[in-house]
């Protein structure tokens, strides 16, 4: 900082002369903590054009003592030109001088000091001028190392968050980055609660207009840092509090800014900031340690979802992670390329869809193969209805033109075609136990893709059932042995060719046991049906018309199709 006057006139070379403020407080002793950036020494009563602002101004006041009037005008003028302040020294019999100065500095803010001891101007100039270059030194200093840290974080490439973080820790404030439609994509508390700090951000950002350099704005007076190259801004830093240092802080932020655009230039093929953002806090409220209600809702607000009585967990999974996951070599046979064009292909398209309903939602990648959001909706009526449009608009928007159902899964139709299925958790009143119920979407959308014929654009819990839990189960080595002991002479008998066992039984099982029912649909005579059903009763060496067989058949068949995806 800057020497101030009052620092100055406690330096022990003007304080052994016992200066005198003239004017009092309702004068000049009212500016006392302004800073000064120069001492000018001077003998002429026109300095006016010399000055620039801020100096501290020297005289013996000789000048003055032969024109006493000109004392007021003189005053004046070092005002007008911004001065910090002027020290007068009069030794001697100088009376006339002491009442014009008196007089002229009741009338003005300019701080006037009086010392009637004799004063080394020059020791006093030395003093200042060296306090004022070791406060430029240490400026020159705090910003190479402002810009060696920001150096850093560019040549690592570190993340938005790690970058504002920085920013924070320098300037000793909370600091927030922010898109162009005022959603956080991160932020530093540094001290402040999280919900001070980001709550209604949206509207009071909205309130902070927008400005292509560095500026303090807004009801609230925040300082402001654009974010971006040019006309290709995406975002801005904002300090919401003012700070101690606020030249310091415009740096800081500045730096900041420019290490975000560098960073984001050199990472244009990953996702963007705000699906960054998304993701980091859907992990962080699906694994909360500590996160309270109140938090999370602040810092989902801040992100786009609005605050409402009902939130809802949905997953999607795309056919082919999902057939992946069934298989021991699926981690090979999947490109990850390709599923990354997908996912975020599908963010996008989800983002443009939840826009057009009345709700609001958190969207991110949740592992490969999945993206996982949580709906928020203003009314429970609105869920189906909400749900159902956004099945359909997605496929809409991926040229498809509607939702098609086919094996259990809701069709987008893109240049890559993806096969998404769309799992629904049970909606909740609160955000936490929303993003807790994204594990049960998870597992309804994997379920879902063995369902076949169904015609449904998404699926709930109620819908995968008995076949859900099997799904859970399918993986088990005693699950394995049971199907293998239930269906082993049926799988033996298809092994060598002689096939249509198992497709006769699963259509037996699915018609209940009803064998009327069954010749009709599957356009057999019954003399023909009861043969092949008295065959399969030979090779399973079980009666079907047991109820409980009928049952062990069924879970053991379901389990085999399920290992079968």
């Amino acid at each position: 900082m800057l020497p101030t006057l009052r620092t100055i006139l406690g330096l022990p070379v003007l304080r052994a002369a016992s200066p005198q403020i003239l004017g009092g407080e309702a004068g000049g002793a009212a500016g006392l903590d302004a800073p000064v950036r120069w001492v000018h020494v001077s003998e002429l009563l026109d300095i006016s054009s010399l000055l620039s602002g801020g100096e501290l101004v020297l005289t013996t006041g000789l000048e003055l003592e032969k024109e006493p009037q000109a004392t007021a005008s003189f005053i004046r003028s070092l005002e007008e030109s911004s001065a910090a302040g002027l020290i007068v020294e009069l030794v001697g019999e100088r009376g006339r001088s002491l009442a014009a100065l008196q007089a002229a500095a009741k009338s003005c803010t300019l701080p006037v000091i009086v010392v009637q001891r004799r004063v080394r101007f020059v020791e006093v100039t030395e003093v200042v001028h060296r306090m004022i270059v070791a406060e430029q030194l240490e400026r020159v200093e705090r910003a190479r190392d402002v810009h060696e840290a920001f150096t850093v974080l560019s040549l690592e490439s570190a993340g938005t968050e790690r970058v504002v973080e920085q920013a924070a820790g320098m300037i000793g404030a909370p600091v927030v980055l922010e898109d162009l439609s005022h959603l956080v994509l991160a932020y530093s508390t540094h001290g402040l609660a999280t919900t001070e700090l980001l709550h209604d951000w949206e509207r009071r950002s909205r309130t902070t207009p927008s400005s292509q350099r560095t500026l303090r704005t807004g009801p609230e007076n925040w300082l402001q840092v654009p974010v971006g190259v040019r006309e290709q801004l995406w975002g801005r830093l904002v300090l919401p509090i003012t700070p101690d240092d606020e030249e310091t802080a415009a740096m800081v932020l500045e730096r900041a800014a420019q290490t975000l655009a560098i960073n984001r230039l050199a990472e244009r093929d990953r996702r963007e900031l705000s699906q960054q953002a998304q993701a980091g806090l859907l992990n962080a409220l699906r694994h909360p340690r500590g996160l309270s209600e109140a938090e999370a809702l602040a810092r989902a607000g801040a992100l786009g979802l609005k605050r409402s009585p009902l939130y809802v967990p949905i997953v999607y999974r795309t056919g082919a992670s999902a057939q992946a996951a069934a298989t021991s070599d699926g981690a090979q046979s999947r490109d990850p390329l390709a599923g990354q064009q997908e996912e975020r292909a599908l963010l996008e398209l989800l983002a443009k869809v939840v826009k057009s309903t009345a709700g609001s939602a958190l969207t991110a990648s949740i592992q490969s193969g999945s993206v996982g959001m949580i709906l928020a909706l203003p009314a429970k009526q609105l869920e189906e209805a909400t749900l159902q449009r956004l099945a359909d608009a997605l496929a809409v928007q991926a040229g498809d033109g509607g939702t098609q159902a086919d094996d259990g899964a809701t069709r987008l139709r893109g240049a890559a075609a993806p096969n998404w299925t769309i799992g629904v958790g049970r909606p909740r009143g609160s955000l936490l136990e929303a993003a807790a119920g994204i594990d049960e979407a998870a597992h309804v959308a994997e379920t879902a893709a063995t369902l076949r014929g169904t015609g449904k654009p998404f699926y709930r819990a109620t819908d995968v059932r008995l076949r859900g839990l099997l799904a859970l189960l399918r993986n088990d080595p005693r699950v394995q042995q049971f199907v293998e002991s239930e269906l082993e002479s049926l799988l033996q008998a298809e092994a060598r060719g002689s096939g249509g066992h198992l497709e006769l039984l699963g259509q037996y099982l699915e018609s209940g046991g009803n064998k009327a029912a069954l010749a009709r649909s599957g356009y057999l005579s019954r003399p023909t049906l009861y043969a092949r059903l008295a065959r399969l009763e030979e090779l399973l060496a079980v009666d079907l018309d047991d109820a409980e067989s009928r049952t062990s058949l069924h879970v053991a068949l379901l389990l085999h199709r399920l290992r079968a995806l």
